[in-house]
């Protein structure tokens, strides 16, 4: 099993910035990939960043103005958040795809932590 919790969320003006953080316990030996999805009022939970070995995934709405990172001694995935738009209010979810045994691979998911961006 693999357990991951946020921090880092807030409310923000436009053009500030965020630094999200999750920290992974447990098997985190397993984990191929992490990221962070996030999910508006209304609409379905989307992809953000996402980190496998040297890759990273942007969503298009993002790149330039988010950077991805992990720190794998902590264990630990951030995502930088600069330029915030009120268009990236929503509930931002860690995200950690871990090996079960052979080909088969589960999904873990944080709590969720709220970024609001006033305009």
């Amino acid at each position: 099993q693999v357990q991951l919790v946020e921090s880092g969320g807030g409310l923000v003006q436009a053009g500030g910035s965020l630094r999200l953080s999750c920290a992974a316990s447990g098997s985190t030996f397993r984990i191929n990939s992490m990221g962070w999805y996030r999910q508006a009022p209304g609409k379905q939970r989307e992809s953000v960043a996402i980190i496998t070995g040297g890759r990273i995934n942007y969503a298009d709405s993002v790149k330039g103005r988010f950077t991805i990172s992990r720190d794998d001694a902590k264990n630990t995935v951030f995502l930088q958040m600069n330029d915030l738009k009120p268009e990236d209010t929503a509930v931002y979810y860690c995200t950690a795809r871990w090996r079960i045994t052979g080909a088969l691979d589960a999904d873990s998911w944080g709590q969720g932590t709220q970024v609001t961006v006033s305009s």
